[in-house]
């Protein structure tokens, strides 16, 4: 198993670090642009969602980012330093009520691009799984 990780301290500059690490892991494992494009924007929206929400754009805690690939499973572990949340009621952001809400998506939108999202640790920790052909 190949795992490859990186550590960024929560400020919101920093996706242009996860972006660089996710070119690299692109050009490292040979991933496709399909596969590639749907990483790019879960995984941004994870760490995204890590920094603002879990630390609380607090730049003395970190985000932890991890790559694992093994056979044709490749994961992504999202870590924050935060105290967690309710991952098991989130707005629908799709109801009426939240269309015009400027948050909520980042999760949806995970769900969408990954093959299977699982949270962990109170929402500490996410993981985004990829099914490579």
């Amino acid at each position: 198993m190949n795992t490859i990780s990186i550590q960024v301290p929560s400020i919101i500059e920093n996706i242009r670090m996860i972006e660089s690490f996710i070119d690299n892991a692109k050009e490292r494992f040979h991933l496709d642009e399909d596969i590639y494009g749907n990483i790019m924007i879960a995984v941004t929206e994870a760490v995204n969602n890590a920094i603002k929400h879990g630390n609380a754009s607090n730049s003395s805690k970190n985000v932890y980012l991890s790559l694992l690939l093994n056979d044709n499973l490749l994961k992504f572990v999202i870590k924050d330093e935060g105290p967690g949340f309710d991952y098991h009621n989130l707005p629908d952001p799709t109801a009426p009520e939240n269309l015009e809400k400027p948050g909520g998506r980042g999760i949806f939108l995970m769900k969408h691009l990954s093959d299977e999202v699982e949270f962990k640790d109170n929402g500490k920790i996410v993981e985004l799984s990829f099914y490579m052909q």
